[in-house]
């Protein structure tokens, strides 16, 4: 129980690391690119730092959604808080969506009124703030993404996935700015309209994936096989007759119903049980609880052991 409580102390310590410094790197980040933009007449880059700028509103999210999710089990919550978690992700969703849809419709409106707008040529020192932002972002993608893998956190990947979104909206900028640069104005509010699209799509994935863990879904197949190999691989067992397993935020719920000689004591079936329910939360640190049944085995099965 202290070992487990530890390893979450430990966890939450990197979550709130890494979302201070993704924190302090959006904001300078936003400030950045929409000064770029306005010196440099883009309006591609403008929407660029405003997707920036609703990064830090989604970190803050992640930090308040883990923080919670990480609170232990309470008398009315007795199976813990981690589907908070999803509600993060939910929500940064939702931000993350709405914020596409805002760069795209003024894009949009920038094209069917380019006549009337007299688009301007950007500036180069809009297409390097461009080329800084990719470069930034796809870094903290990858930082975020190697940490929300260890902590096992929905919310933290979701907000990597973020930092990747913006990366892609800062390449649909530079383009869309080099072809306003080559003579083609309308290429810049027309990079506004494909960052739309590459914002929306990801909050799309991170909406699916938090309804996911919130409906009891069961493991991949991989992970389920993997598990039945080691139960199977438990002495005493004979079989698996049953086996249900959910997610449950960012954890994992085990139900499983094994065979056992008929002939045993119940002593020697509640051990057996205990070694596989030991064995699955040893080798799956993601479950949080592995519940197991024993039942007798067929005549047949028993006397092939």
């Amino acid at each position: 129980m202290e070992a487990e409580k530890s390893n979450a102390e430990e966890n939450e310590k990197i979550v709130m690391s890494v979302s201070a410094k993704s924190m302090i790197a959006n904001i300078i980040l936003s400030v950045g690119k929409v000064a770029a933009g306005v010196i440099a007449s883009s309006g591609a880059m403008i929407s660029d730092g405003i997707h920036s700028a609703s990064d830090v509103l989604s970190t803050i999210v992640v930090m308040i959604g883990y923080k919670l999710s990480a609170k232990e089990s309470d008398e009315h919550h007795q199976y813990g808080h981690e589907r908070i978690e999803c509600v993060a992700a939910l929500i940064l969703a939702g931000i993350l969506c709405a914020t596409g849809i805002v760069i795209g419709y003024e894009g949009v409106l920038k094209i069917i009124h380019a006549n009337e707008l007299n688009l301007a040529m950007p500036g180069i020192l809009a297409l390097i703030a461009a080329i800084v932002s990719i470069v930034v972002k796809e870094g903290m993608y990858w930082y975020t993404r190697a940490a929300a893998n260890k902590v096992n956190s929905g919310a933290l990947m979701a907000d990597a996935w973020h930092h990747r979104s913006d990366a892609m909206s800062s390449i649909g900028s530079m383009v869309g700015i080099i072809g306003a640069r080559l003579g083609y104005p309308i290429c810049d509010p027309l990079a506004s309209v494909i960052i739309c699209v590459f914002i929306v799509k990801a909050a799309y994935d991170i909406f699916m994936d938090a309804i996911n863990k919130m409906l009891d879904t069961a493991c991949d197949n991989e992970t389920v096989e993997r598990m039945r190999d080691i139960i199977l691989s438990q002495e005493g067992v004979t079989g698996i007759d049953q086996m249900q397993t959910r997610l449950f935020g960012a954890r994992i719920y085990v139900d499983v119903e094994i065979a056992a000689n008929r002939h045993m004591t119940l002593s020697e079936a509640h051990t057996i049980a205990e070694q596989v329910h030991e064995a699955i939360e040893n080798n799956f640190q993601e479950v949080k609880h592995c519940m197991v049944h024993v039942n007798p085995a067929e005549e047949d099965l028993v006397g092939q052991e």
